[in-house]
Formats: C-alpha cells, structure tokens, sequence
C-alpha cells in the first residue's frame, strides 16, 4: 500500500488517480498508524514552502516523515514536495527544510534571463548525470524523456543526490535521490506515460 500524505497542501487527487491507474493501493491520509503500515510514501506540496513546512510541522507529520525515511522505507517529495526534503528554503525568506537530502531550495529568476518566463510552466526535457547509475525511479527512461514542471525556485547544491536536470535557461535541477528517498521538482502525475512510468519504477524500488 501506498500512502499520500495529507497535511492540507497538495495535488492529492491526481497523484492518487495515477497510482490506482498503474494498479497500486494507495490511501490518502494523516494518520501516522497507516503511513507507518504502508510499504511506500508520498509527500505532495503545492503552494509556498513556509506554508507548506508550518503545516507539515503543526501535524506532527514532519516527524512521522523523518521517521519513516529512517526507516528504510521508499518516499517520494513531488514539487514542493521535493523541496521541503531538502536542508533548508530561501523563499520569502530564510526556512528550515527536512534535511534528508543535502541542498538548498533558490529562486530561478537570478539564473536565467529575463526573456525566460517565471514561473517556469510546461514540458522540458530530463538528462541524467554522465558516468553515474541512473536512479532507479528513472529506470525506465531515456535522456531526452519530457515532463512537465510548475516552479519558480529549484533544489541547488544537492552534490551527488542530483538524480536529474533540465535546461530552462539554465541548467535545473529536476530529480534528486539519496538512497531509500526521491524527489521530483516536476509532477509525475501529470507528465502523460513518462510520469506513469516514474511511478510504477518508484513502486518497484
């Protein structure tokens, strides 16, 4: 079973739709008991990353989370989902993220010219790091795989938990991984085959 954690921000009914599609069990919830007895997590996250870590952090669920990924257990953080997984935001301000995986989250505007939109809304093309095993989320990918992103900051300094990039002007990134935990910077669920088949080699890992 997978579990999609609610805590009041996130594209709960698409991703949910998109895992019963490929076949999986999937729940929508809160409560700590049922992610504990689920075999994978999601993290959603639409909106503002201080709103969405205040109300992570208000639940307790911020907690359930760390402990779950300690746990050995697959998770994956889907847009602002993956950024909250990260070490800390400088949105609006400067915000503590969950720290399971090394970077930080800043705005792409500075990068990249003004004749590139912001937010960045659409399909870009994935690459995969040169000279290093691809992620298994990606499996079942080329270079060159198109998704499809909403964001107007990215996941910078990640090291060697960069899993993926685009070009939008500039060089972003796109996926990151470090060991049981994933993050998507684009929406899976809305990526058409591509995203399906990101989540049915989650659901494998």
């Amino acid at each position: 079973m997978i579990s999609i954690i609610d805590y009041g921000v996130g594209n709960l009914y698409s991703l949910r739709c998109s895992f019963e599609y490929i076949g999986q069990r999937v729940v929508v919830t809160d409560d700590p008991s049922v992610i504990s007895k689920s075999d994978r997590v999601i993290l959603p996250g639409v909106g503002a990353f201080a709103d969405a870590a205040a109300k992570l952090s208000a639940t307790g669920l911020d907690k359930v989370v760390r402990a779950e990924a300690a746990s050995g257990k697959p998770l994956l953080g889907v847009c602002l989902g993956m950024q909250m997984l990260l070490e800390k935001s400088f949105e609006y301000g400067e915000h503590k993220g969950l720290g399971l995986i090394k970077g930080e989250v800043v705005p792409i505007a500075p990068k990249v010219s003004k004749d590139y939109k912001i937010p960045h809304i659409g399909w870009n093309a994935l690459s995969f790091p040169a000279g290093r095993e691809k992620c298994p989320i990606f499996k079942y990918l080329d270079d060159g795989a198109h998704v499809y992103f909403v964001h107007s900051f990215y996941a910078d300094g990640c090291g060697d938990a960069l899993a993926a990039t685009t070009e939008y002007g500039a060089t972003l990134t796109a996926a990151v991984a470090s060991g049981n935990v994933f993050g998507t910077q684009f929406h899976p669920e809305k990526s058409g085959e591509v995203g399906l088949d990101i989540l049915r080699a989650f659901c494998e890992v």
